[in-house]
């Protein structure tokens, strides 16, 4: 290694190591503001039950869906809901769960629909534009199947429409993998902390103009205010944009202090990565800008390049300090979001985040090959202002 290469290596590695420590400071001060909010809201009376329709589009019999669907079956919501099930055909084996439970527990209002093969690029969006169109409620809690709720819920977050300005609220989410493997840890602290993580400084820093769509909770109208199912339907990340058009429009869009949990099932290693990237790519597209500057926040890569350019000059100390600060940093920063958002598993998520932080980083790179994605069976293109380019029509 030439004197030139290895100290613009070196300097490369500082820099990088000191805008991941920026921002983990800043992710540690966003996830104190959160949880300080998060426990105000979990000692006040929750006292808000307006009538809900709860929306839950399904494909397929994923792993634990039983679980999840019975936590909706068995809410202690004090005021009036309905729970709507959407799927292709009859023969859905997601529909046939839920059809299961909803003899189990006849008193709990439930619906059955079938919407045949979706008319937009996203099926999620078509289906949610189904159950809506059959929803009671003026107020509608969108939910994706594999969410994990406790029997509060639904009295949780309904609250955070007490508030007339506020249109919707979307909650955070606490990730377990269902099955003991590396590379499910892995998904589920991306999910839990570097996703979650970048939501609360975004908030902090320039308020909520977006949203994450595992649960949210919305007045009826917004979606035609946000332009109308049929055109959010041809965006892969329509949560984002339906967020982030409400925004812009002066409408009210926070983050829920009610944090639920979600399922990462099972999968292969590269199944999971190209779910993970699948995502990446999404963002990418939603917010270019930010996503790019992503890249600044990763600690481990700089730490690996400072820790070669110390064993290749001799220096041993500089090396180790490298590695020392980024697996401290990554530690803290985790560790920091974990608790907030009410882990108790905080520490062993914060021991094995720094290897989370590389897998992200090589996700991060990943996000700018060409974004091909596969989605309930069907291939997509996602194009550079993120709607999706549907497949070639069959001959």
């Amino acid at each position: 290694m030439t004197p030139w290469i290895s100290t613009t290596a070196l300097a490369v590695a500082g820099v990088g190591s000191v805008t991941s420590a920026i921002y983990a400071a800043l992710v540690v001060t966003a996830a104190q503001r959160f949880g300080r909010r998060r426990r105000k809201a979990l000692n006040e009376p929750a006292r808000y039950t307006p009538p809900l329709s709860v929306l839950k589009p399904l494909h397929g019999a994923e792993p634990e869906l039983e679980r999840n669907l019975r936590g909706f079956f068995t809410q202690a919501y004090a005021g009036s809901y309905e729970l709507l099930f959407c799927a292709r055909y009859e023969s859905d084996a997601g529909l046939a769960i839920a059809r299961k439970l909803a003899t189990e527990y006849p008193e709990t209002r439930a619906r059955i629909l079938t919407c045949g093969e979706p008319r937009f690029p996203n099926p999620k969006m078509y289906s949610l534009s189904v159950m809506a169109d059959a929803a009671t409620a003026e107020i509608l809690v969108t939910s994706d199947a594999d969410a994990q709720v406790a029997p509060d819920h639904l009295q949780r977050l309904a609250q955070e429409l007490r508030d007339p300005e506020i249109d919707l609220a979307f909650s955070l989410y606490l990730a377990q993998a269902d099955a003991p493997s590396l590379n499910l840890a892995l998904d589920a602290l991306g999910k839990s902390v570097e996703m979650n993580a970048g939501v609360l400084v975004a908030d902090m820093l320039a308020g909520t103009d977006f949203s994450l769509g595992v649960t949210v909770i919305q007045r009826r109208d917004v979606f035609a205010r946000a332009g109308g199912f049929a055109d959010l339907g041809t965006y892969w990340a329509e949560d984002f944009v339906l967020g982030n058009r409400l925004a812009k429009q002066g409408r009210g869009v926070r983050i829920s202090t009610h944090v639920i949990g979600l399922t990462v099932s099972a999968a292969s290693a590269r199944q999971s990565f190209e779910n993970q990237l699948r995502w990446a790519q999404s963002t990418r597209r939603s917010r270019p800008l930010g996503h790019f500057g992503t890249g600044l926040t990763f600690a481990a890569p700089f730490a690996l390049l400072g820790c070669a350019v110390g064993f290749a000059r001799g220096n041993l100390l500089t090396a180790l300090l490298f590695l020392a600060a980024a697996l401290l940093q990554r530690a803290v920063l985790a560790g920091s979001v974990l608790r907030a958002l009410g882990s108790t598993m905080a520490w062993r998520g914060a021991m094995l985040y720094s290897l989370r932080d590389l897998y992200g980083f090589l996700i991060w790179l990943g996000s700018y090959l060409p974004a091909d994605t596969r989605y309930h069976g069907t291939q997509f293109r996602i194009m550079p202002d993120g709607r999706l380019l549907p497949p070639e029509p069959r001959p």
